[in-house]
């Protein structure tokens, strides 16, 4: 009258191990990449504010430059 006890299936308990594991790599993936961008952009973001700036010095300087130069042709 008693049934027999039932066997776990192994395969069942393999397969949600391997896809814990996938996604824990994926997620690890991620964080790694998300936190080193900051990095870089933390690291980089002084510089391209000061380039810009020079960029921006450069540009009024040439603008000055090119007021105060005579056009060419007109007599000296």
């Amino acid at each position: 009258m008693n049934k027999p006890p039932r066997r776990k299936n192994p395969t069942l308990g393999i397969a949600v191990f391997i896809v814990v594991a996938v996604l824990l790599v994926i997620a690890t993936l991620f964080y790694n990449a998300i936190k080193e961008k900051r990095e870089f952009e933390s690291d980089n973001a002084p510089a391209a504010s000061i380039s810009s700036g020079a960029a921006a010095a450069a540009t009024a300087t040439s603008a000055a430059a090119t007021a105060v130069k005579p056009a060419s042709g007109t007599a000296q």
